[in-house]
């Protein structure tokens, strides 16, 4: 019924599998393949530096007598309750589980899996399997149990109580990883907006060493109703937090109102938008750099990019358009995140095409497309035209790429590393971006070269011929565009 799985072994055999298509040096960044596609990566020695060094610490070791912690992840052991779905969908949540470990900085030194029809109310994995998660604990010499799942806060506790180290779940890990990949003032706000929203409902006491709401002569004869410094101090704590969550929240606001007047800027320029969206570590970034030479950091980790860039690529025929990558998804992905970063996510919504990308060498790409596809649901970019973009084709196994491509309506498949199929998917985002539909004949003088250069640049120029009166143009324009040309128009038919 209850097994410690040896996943460890075959994820590193997937591991080794998936990551054919790239090299990594010993800190996990990209080496250069020699395409210089993904720019000078300026952002790696700063990540670099801000990893933290095992063994150091200086934390109180009884977990029980604070509750403000800092998340130290050094050396873990992983916790799992499989309810439902295959033992490979069970496994391939513990190997991503151990990836998001390791991203955060830990060791991970085993792994255990219970199978059960719901989670245990109290202590989650039930108190049999606790206490041989506790023994796993003291024999690998672990501090932190991880859990695949987010857990209450009784559970949390109960589980602790058991297992002796600190306990701590999913939510807070993927948290932990926002916040420290975290670089714009946009992104910073969101991350601590979402670790106060989590960490709210989660407070407690200091331990047993403080006291409790009493009442009548058990208050130290206070009267009725009076209150313990353990109670006054979560209710200051409670109160600081809420005031911290409302001026994040009017931040956030007013920084979202500035990327709205940047979007509006673009739709009033009737410049088509592309958004570049799907799970983490599908190589969002890296399409991203071949597309426009962006230089976006690129690394074998998960979330390693979390602020959204956007930049401006232009088609075979010379129409504008802007790329804007955003933030990478995860299955279980916390709902304080999704939130939190709604406003970025909103550039999804907003775009005239979506290209999903999704890793062809992962064991079950299938499962990352139903993923990322639940989180659009929640932004509200179901009507969004979407492209699945199936990454590392070059290493993926070709009956996966071949059922993936009969399965999805609109897909493509592409390797980053190598280049293969860009020239394909530039065409398809030049076919499906909208076109100006406005057709006009204009004579524009040769002092108004900023018209004519306008034309070029946002509308589809049929023709051009120079004259003795000026530049004779026929072409398909939008309806700002046609406003700007109107006085020197010699016909205009939609």
């Amino acid at each position: 019924m209850t097994s410690q799985h040896d996943f460890f072994n075959r994820r590193a055999d997937a591991l080794a599998d998936s990551d054919l298509d790239l090299e990594y040096d010993e800190d996990g960044f990209l080496l250069d393949d020699g395409a210089s596609t993904d720019g000078d990566q300026l952002d790696r020695a700063e990540r670099a530096a801000l990893r933290r060094v095992e063994g150091l610490s200086t934390e109180l070791q009884d977990v029980t007598e604070v509750e403000y912690r800092q998340l130290r992840l050094e050396r873990v052991v992983l916790a799992g309750v499989w309810t439902e779905g295959t033992v490979e969908e069970a496994d391939n949540s513990m190997r991503e589980l151990a990836a998001l470990a390791e991203t955060a900085g830990s060791t991970v030194l085993a792994g255990v899996m219970q199978r059960r029809s719901k989670p245990d109310p109290g202590t989650w994995m039930g108190s049999g399997k606790a206490a041989d998660l506790r023994q796993i604990v003291i024999a690998e010499g672990a501090d932190t149990v991880v859990a695949d799942g987010e857990l209450s806060p009784g559970q949390r506790r109960a589980l602790e109580d058991v297992v002796k180290v600190k306990v701590i779940d999913r939510t807070a890990l993927i948290l932990d990883i926002f916040a420290q990949h975290a670089k714009s003032k946009e992104g910073k706000a969101q991350v601590e907006l979402a670790q106060l929203q989590y960490l709210l409902p989660r407070l407690r006491g200091w331990g047993e060493s403080m006291s409790r709401q009493a009442g009548g002569q058990a208050a130290g004869g206070q009267g009725m109703g009076s209150r313990g410094p353990g109670e006054t101090k979560i209710e200051l704590d409670r109160r600081r937090i809420n005031t911290r969550i409302a001026k994040l929240k009017r931040e956030i606001a007013s920084m979202k109102t500035i990327r709205d007047t940047k979007r509006h800027g673009r739709k009033i320029g009737h410049v088509p938008s592309v958004a570049i969206a799907g799970y983490t570590n599908a190589g969002k970034s890296s399409i991203l750099n071949r597309l426009t030479n962006a230089g976006v950091l690129v690394q074998n980790q998960l979330f390693a990019t979390l602020d959204p860039t956007v930049r401006r690529s232009e088609t075979d025929d010379g129409r504008l358009f802007t790329l804007a990558d955003t933030v990478g998804f995860v299955r279980n992905l916390p709902h304080q995140l999704v939130e939190a970063f709604r406003s970025t996510l909103e550039e999804v919504a907003d775009s005239d095409l979506l290209l999903h990308v999704v890793d062809g060498s992962h064991p079950d790409p299938r499962a990352q497309i139903s993923a990322v596809r639940e989180v659009l649901a929640e932004v509200g970019a179901t009507d969004v035209k979407e492209v699945i973009v199936i990454n590392k084709a070059d290493v993926a196994d070709p009956e996966v790429v071949d059922q993936l491509l009969r399965e999805e309506k609109y897909a493509i498949a592409v390797s980053a590393r190598t280049g293969a199929g860009f020239a394909e998917l530039r065409e398809l985002i030049a076919r499906e971006l909208p076109r100006p539909q406005i057709r006009v004949e204009v004579m524009l003088p040769y002092d108004r070269g900023d018209l004519l250069s306008r034309l070029h640049d946002e509308a589809e120029v049929i023709s051009s011929e120079h004259t003795g009166e000026g530049t004779h143009v026929h072409a398909k324009v939008n309806p700002g565009l046609e406003a700007a040309l109107a006085d020197f128009a010699i016909r205009s038919t939609s």
